[in-house]
């Protein structure tokens, strides 16, 4: 094995560059590499970082899904656990930014495990468990 073995997740939606500008927005990320196709118009490979940390990659979908099938269905298919987020305040602001537009299947509430954590899928079909 190699040592400094490093793994962060990749999603591949439509619309990747609002996509990103997105996730960019809820967690206070920032692109720190960006390849986008020959038109311009989409990300064919995206890192985004937070705090200097790889945090997320994204790139356009070859063949995407229909989304209002994802919200109508409520479907929970892989979820991107987000947590250690440092305040309420900033689970909070995730939330309401990927709620726009998306479907929040479990409001801000408390579990044993969690003082304060959401579970919502966005408009782009990707689901997020949020966590202070």
């Amino acid at each position: 094995m190699k040592n400094g073995m490093k793994n962060y997740t990749q999603v591949y939606v439509e619309n990747s560059l609002e996509a990103v500008a997105l996730y960019c927005e809820a967690f206070g990320a920032e692109v720190t590499f960006a390849m986008k196709n020959a038109a311009g118009d989409a990300y064919e490979h995206c890192e985004l970082s937070v705090n200097g940390e790889p945090f997320l990659a994204a790139a356009e979908a070859r063949n995407p899904c229909d989304i209002s099938v994802v919200h109508h269905n409520r479907w929970q298919t892989m979820t991107f656990n987000v947590f250690e987020m440092g305040s309420e305040e900033n689970v909070a602001h995730a939330l309401q930014v990927l709620s726009a537009g998306g479907v929040v299947l479990e409001p801000l509430h408390a579990l044993p495990w969690s003082k304060c954590c959401a579970t919502v899928i966005d408009r782009y079909g990707v689901c997020w468990w949020l966590s202070l």
